[in-house]
């Protein structure tokens, strides 16, 4: 992610003592490639590609995938 547009040195989130709950900023995959997406120029809700004759996205088939803006330099 150097160079991409990522804020160096952040640590976004926070677990419990022993590293297995998430206590603060849970973020999945489909929202990290939201943020990966934004940042290379594509819309992540729009960019769809074909499988089985139907238009996926990266991002899952939900709207709920958000943008982290707070890792954006």
């Amino acid at each position: 992610m150097a160079g991409g547009g990522i804020k160096r040195g952040i640590n976004y989130g926070q677990t419990d003592e022993f590293g297995y709950f998430i206590t603060e900023n849970q973020i999945g995959p489909h929202d990290l490639q939201a943020t990966i997406l934004h940042l290379m120029g594509l819309d992540p809700y729009k960019f769809t590609f074909q499988n089985q004759g139907l238009d996926q996205r990266l991002i899952g088939p939900e709207n709920s995938p958000r943008i982290l803006r707070d890792l954006i330099a």
